[in-house]
C-alpha cells in the first residue's frame, strides 16, 4: 500500500540531492576540482561528508535488523565501525593527504613506482565499489517497493539517475556538499523518531522486550558449531582494518589541506559516527516487542521502517515513517555517491584515458573522460542488481570490508611505515588477500551451505586472509629487497614530514 507521506519524503530528499550537486557544477573546471575539489575542503565539512558517506543503509537500516534478529551481540558492529576511523587516524591519515596522491592507485605508484600494482589497485577499487554498490541499488529498490508497493528496479534506477548526474555535473565538488548536508539529514531522521518512539514506549509502561536469554548474551560462544565467537572478532577486523582500505573513505582525505587537516576530520568523524550509531539499536530492541514476526518481505531494514506505524497509530505513525524513509533514501544516495566518485577515477585513470589516447590522439579532456567513466561505473552495478536475487545489505558490505581489510589496508600500512616493502611484495600481498577474501564471498553467497568451521572461516575471513596477505608482502619483499625504489628514503620522509617544517625548509635562507 503507497505512503504518500513517505513517497513526498523520498522525492523532497532526491530533489535536494540533485540540487546539492548541481551547485557544483560551475565550481568544478579542472581535474583537482573533479577527483579532490581542489583540496580546499574544510576539517569540519569533510567530517560531516565522510559521516554522510560511511553511513550507508547497512549503518541506517542494517544494524537494527541485525540487532532484532541475531540479538545484541551484533552491538559490536557499530562499534567496529567507528574504531575503523580510530585506526585509520593512528596509522596513515596525515601520510596519506601528504603523498599528493589522487586515489590508492595513484598512492600505490607513488610509492613502489609500479604500474603493475597500480592496476592491480585500480581493479579492486572497481571490484570493491562495485561490490558495495550493488546492495545500496537493491536496497533503494526494497525500500521504495516497502512504502509504494513499486517495482524495485524503479528505487535502483532513481539511485543510479540521481548519483550519475551529480558526478557528471561537478565530481568530488559536487558530492562533497551533497554528503555533508546528507549527514545532517540521516542524524535527524533517524534521532527524532527514536525519541519519538521511545517517549511512547515508556508511556505504554510496557516492560522490556522479552526475548531468548541467548539473545542477551554478547560475545559468547552460546552456539559452538556456529563459532559465534570467532565470527564476532573477525568481523571487528573487518571493520576495523576496511575502513582504511575503503577506496571512497581514503579518497576523502586528499581534499584536505594538508596533513594536519586530515587528523582533524578523522577526529570528528569519530565524533559524528558515534552519536549517529547511538539510535540504530534502538529500532533493533524496540521492534523485538512491537514486530513480533518480524519482516514480512526478506528486508531487514523494514524493521526501522515498519516501527512507527507499529507502535503509533494514524499520522503520527505515517510522519515518522516517512521521516525514516526519507533518511533511508538519502544512507543511499550519499553512500552510493561517494562509491561510484572512487569506482569513476579508477575506471577513468586507467581504463579510459589510456583507450581514448590511443584512439584520438590525446584529442580529449580529463573531465570529459571522467564523465564518462562515471556513466559506466554506475551503469554496470545497476544492471546486474536487475538480474540476481535479493542480497543481505549488512552481509554483502561485510564481504566488501573484508576484501579491503585483506588488500589495501596491508599495502597501505606496510607502504606508510615500513621502507622496505617492494612492488613484488604489495602485488603479491594484493594478490593473496584479494583472491581468498573474493573466493571466501563467492562461495559464503552461494547457494552452496557448510557448517562448523568451513562456514565460519568462509563467513568471517579477515582474521585468517589479512595476516596471510601482510605475511607474504613482508616475505615477498624480503626475497626481493633489491628492488626496493631508489627514492623511497625521499618518499618516506615526504609521508612523515609536517607541512609546516617542509615550508620551513623550503624558504630558508
Amino acid at each position: 500500500m503507497t505512503s504518500p507521506w513517505s513517497l513526498v519524503a523520498i522525492g523532497g530528499v532526491c530533489v535536494l540531492t540533485l540540487a546539492l550537486g548541481w551547485r557544483g557544477l560551475g565550481r568544478a573546471r579542472g581535474t583537482s576540482d573533479f577527483y579532490v575539489a581542489g583540496r580546499t575542503v574544510s576539517p569540519w565539512r569533510n567530517a560531516s561528508a565522510i559521516g554522510g558517506e560511511y553511513l550507508s543503509a547497512a549503518s541506517f537500516l542494517g544494524v537494527a535488523g541485525l540487532v532484532y534478529e541475531r540479538g545484541v551481540d551484533m552491538l559490536w558492529m557499530p562499534v567496529g565501525y567507528t574504531v575503523g576511523y580510530l585506526v585509520l587516524l593512528a596509522l596513515v591519515a596525515a601520510p596519506l593527504r601528504r603523498s599528493g596522491a589522487y586515489t590508492l592507485p595513484d598512492f600505490a605508484e607513488m610509492r613502489l613506482g609500479s604500474r603493475t600494482v597500480r592496476l592491480m589497485s585500480s581493479a579492486l577499487v572497481v571490484a570493491i565499489g562495485w561490490l558495495y554498490l550493488l546492495p545500496q541499488m537493491q536496497g533503494a529498490g526494497l525500500a521504495l517497493r516497502h512504502v509504494t508497493g513499486w517495482p524495485t528496479w524503479i528505487g535502483a534506477a532513481l539511485i543510479a539517475a540521481i548519483i550519475t548526474a551529480n558526478l557528471v555535473a561537478g565530481g568530488m565538488r559536487s558530492i562533497t556538499l551533497v554528503q555533508a548536508v546528507q549527514y545532517w539529514l540521516k542524524l535527524s531522521a533517524i534521532a527524532i523518531p527514536a525519541f519519538v518512539l521511545l517517549f511512547v514506549w515508556m508511556r505504554d509502561g510496557r516492560p522490556q522486550p522479552v526475548a531468548d536469554d541467548g539473545w542477551w548474551l554478547p560475545l559468547t560462544n552460546a552456539a559452538p558449531s556456529q563459532h559465534a565467537l570467532f565470527i564476532t572478532y573477525s568481523t571487528l577486523a573487518a571493520l576495523c582494518l576496511g575502513a582504511m582500505g575503503l577506496p571512497h573513505v581514503v579518497v576523502r582525505f586528499y581534499t584536505n589541506p594538508d596533513g594536519w587537516a586530515a587528523r582533524r576530520t578523522t577526529v570528528a568523524v569519530l565524533a559524528l559516527l558515534g552519536l549517529f550509531y547511538l539510535f540504530p539499536p534502538v529500532y533493533g530492541v524496540l521492534g523485538r516487542h512491537y514486530l513480533e514476526g518480524g519482516s514480512t518481505d526478506g528486508f531487514s531494514g523494514s524493521v526501522v521502517l515498519s516501527l512507527p506505524a507499529a507502535m503509533i497509530d494514524g499520522i503520527g505513525g505515517d510522519l515518522l515513517a516517512a521521516l525514516l524513509a526519507g533518511g533511508a533514501f538519502a544512507a543511499f544516495l550519499s553512500t552510493a555517491s561517494g562509491v561510484a566518485m572512487s569506482v569513476a577515477g579508477a575506471l577513468d585513470q586507467d581504463v579510459l584515458r589510456p583507450l581514448l589516447a590511443r584512439r584520438t590522439g590525446g584529442d580529449f579532456t580529463p573531465v570529459q573522460s571522467f564523465r564518462v567513466a562515471a556513466v559506466l561505473g554506475v551503469l554496470a552495478p545497476f544492471v546486474v542488481s536487475g538480474f540476481i536475487g535479493t542480497v543481505g545489505i549488512s552481509t554483502v558490505i561485510g564481504h566488501a570490508f573484508a576484501i579491503a581489510a585483506a588488500t589495501f589496508a596491508p599495502m597501505l600500512i606496510l607502504g606508510v611505515w615500513w621502507r622496505h616493502l617492494t612492488a613484488a611484495g604489495a602485488g603479491a600481498g594484493l594478490a593473496v588477500g584479494g583472491i581468498s577474501t573474493a573466493t571466501a564471498a563467492i562461495l559464503s553467497l552461494s547457494p552452496l551451505r557448510l557448517e562448523g568451521w568451513p562456514d565460519a572461516l568462509l563467513t568471517s575471513p579477515t582474521a585468517w586472509a589479512t595476516p596471510l596477505a601482510v605475511a607474504v608482502a613482508v616475505g615477498v619483499s624480503l626475497a626481493t629487497s633489491g628492488s626496493v625504489p631508489r627514492n623511497t628514503p625521499r618518499i618516506m620522509a615526504r609521508l612523515h614530514t609536517p607541512e609546516e617544517v617542509l615550508e620551513a625548509t623550503t624558504h630558508r635562507p
